[in-house]
């Protein structure tokens, strides 16, 4: 209990003292037969030693039972939404046979990696199902969930329905559609001249789209014309209807509340399966803990070909000579016919409604890099002579889908840009990137970032520019980046400074958290065996003591997480 100004210690010592003093006999909501497994105290036992301890085995224990039912009956939670979900009714959506996912696959220029192959086995064996699959697919950065999306998708429009993929932003929604379109080939162009028997009709939807292009595009979906649509929010309104929606793929899943996935969902006419792709890594306790009503499918290899990528720590501050060899790495880079990405932190100077990134570490933010400032600095300056271009939040989404075309294209040497980029943009050429300010991100988002570059044959070069000391937490967090390339070691390591906040409530700072002693790294011990003890219980049957539990659990606020099904 943390102590305040106007609360110190001593009376909450006393407040307690009269509580423990006057409690009756405590009704316990955990089935005997657990209880005896762990050697847990009683309920009533478990309050009285965790706050007035007669030995420390005993109070050991009883924070130990404490900490147990967070997660039992969180892990409860989840598995009872899972199995309703299991009742609920749709369409299984079987694939016609020689379709368009065999003429896809066949056509790849590359072969799939054991793990696409297996994820997407998962996914169409769900796809068969009569109740809506639920299905988190999760990887490292590279590891192709694009592909097993649309192979899933190719297999949901093989049995007659179609697909919507929703993503967070235009940047994202348009490279999608940019990506889809590609790697189809002719097999994206149904309605056009001398396309295949079997190609379908691909189409994107976004807010800033001309008021007569979103009622065609919306009146092709409704009709059934359009087999996939790819779209931003504007996938939500209600102008937008479909023939026979059978699949949702949302992409980005942490950035989307559960409201406007149940929009989406609510558009079909029979409860749709939904697929949810990450590209964080997320720890296997994490992923039970918030994710627990949701499959989920990991893909953990990198597909062939894809190159390892450097990542180099450098000090600003007591190196400036390492900062003017990182610009000398970019032009080495384009004089080799390679392209380069650098990242600032903000848009522009002066303004702290700029920062156009998810967490901000770090006090003051006005020393901070700007993409505004920035680009015209190097373009007249160090990389004079290079086509610099840059990419922000505040341009027209007009703007920035034509820099990104621009770069995709080669006409544009190095990308000023800020986190706009960091999901979903896939420019093989891209070589190296320097990450300006880098201790003003988190670890996930830095690991993001790099993701960017490495994506073709040659290898890939990551610049992380700071000037905290070295001796600071920041510092430690860059190093941590720095020498390891695998995202779930780093997810874990975000996640133990950051603590759960940001994933297990409406909080996004970290420091907030319904949990009160569970936490989801240091207690994985804990979560399996809760999870166990929970499908045991849901198995033998729940208690009205335990089901009053579960509901003041579900009545919590800052649980509406939960609420995913």
């Amino acid at each position: 209990y943390p102590a305040t100004g106007k609360f110190p210690s001593w009376k909450i010592a006393k407040a307690l003292e009269i509580v423990l003093d006057s409690l009756d006999q405590v009704e316990d909501f955990l089935p005997e037969t657990i209880r005896e497994q762990y050697e847990f105290p009683n309920l009533f036992d478990a309050f009285k030693e965790v706050h007035r301890p007669t030995d420390i085995n005993r109070a050991d224990l009883a924070r130990a039972r404490l900490t147990f039912d967070e997660a039992f009956l969180l892990q409860l939670t989840m598995l009872s939404q899972k199995r309703e979900q299991a009742k609920i009714y749709t369409l299984a959506r079987i694939p016609k046979a020689n379709g368009v996912l065999a003429e896809f696959d066949k056509r790849l220029p590359f072969q799939l990696t054991p793990g696409q192959i297996s994820v997407s086995e998962e996914i169409f064996r769900d796809l068969l199902a009569e109740h809506p699959m639920h299905r988190l697919l999760q990887g490292e950065v590279g590891s192709g969930k694009t592909i097993v999306a649309l192979r899933s998708a190719l297999n949901v429009i093989d049995a007659s329905a179609q697909v919507a993929f929703l993503a967070p932003t235009e940047v994202l929604a348009q490279q999608h559609y940019r990506t889809i379109k590609k790697q189809l080939g002719e097999l994206s162009t149904k309605g056009e001249l001398g396309a295949p028997e079997l190609a379908i009709n691909v189409a994107l939807l976004t807010g800033s789209m001309s008021q007569s292009e979103k009622r065609e595009t919306q009146a092709r979906i409704r009709s059934g014309e359009v087999d996939l649509v790819v779209g931003t929010h504007a996938l939500l309104s209600e102008a937008v209807e479909f023939n026979d929606l059978g699949l949702v793929v949302v992409d980005e899943q942490h950035r989307f509340g559960v409201e406007q996935r149940d929009a989406l969902r609510a558009k079909a006419k029979t409860p749709p399966h939904l697929l949810v792709m990450t590209a964080t890594p997320i720890p296997r306790t994490v992923a039970i803990t918030v994710f627990g009503d949701l499959d989920i499918s990991t893909l953990s290899e990198l597909p062939l070909g894809r190159t390892p990528i450097t990542t180099h720590l450098v000090n600003a501050l007591s190196k400036p000579n390492y900062l003017e060899r990182a610009w000398q790495r970019i032009k080495e880079e384009v004089s080799a016919g390679h392209q380069a990405y650098v990242v600032a932190p903000r848009i522009s100077a002066g303004n702290s409604e700029d920062i156009d990134m998810d967490f901000l570490f770090g006090t003051e933010s006005k020393e901070m890099a700007a993409v505004t400032e920035l680009a015209p600095e190097l373009a007249t300056g160090v990389l004079k002579g290079l086509r610099v271009a840059q990419l922000h939040g505040k341009q027209n989404s007009d703007e920035k889908e034509a820099t990104m075309q621009a770069f995709s294209a080669k006409e544009i040497d190095v990308l000023v840009a800020t986190t706009v980029i960091e999901v979903g943009v896939d420019v093989p050429n891209a070589t190296v990137m320097v990450i300006m300010d880098a201790d003003r991100f988190g670890i996930s988002q830095l690991h993001q970032l790099r993701g960017r570059i490495g994506r073709g044959q040659a290898p890939g070069l990551c610049l992380l520019i700071t000037k905290v000391p070295e001796n600071s937490l920041a510092f430690e967090r860059l190093n941590a980046v720095a020498n390891t390339l695998d995202g779930f070691e780093l997810a874990r390591i975000d996640l133990d400074q950051r603590r759960e906040g940001d994933v297990l409530g409406v909080s996004q700072s970290g420091t907030r958290s319904h949990l009160k002693l569970l936490r989801v790294l240091r207690d994985e011990e804990i979560i399996i065996k809760a999870r166990s003890a929970a499908e045991i219980t849901l198995d033998t049957g729940i208690s009205p003591t335990l089901a009053r539990e579960i509901s003041k659990l579900l009545a919590e606020r800052e649980v509406e997480f939960l609420d995913k099904g």
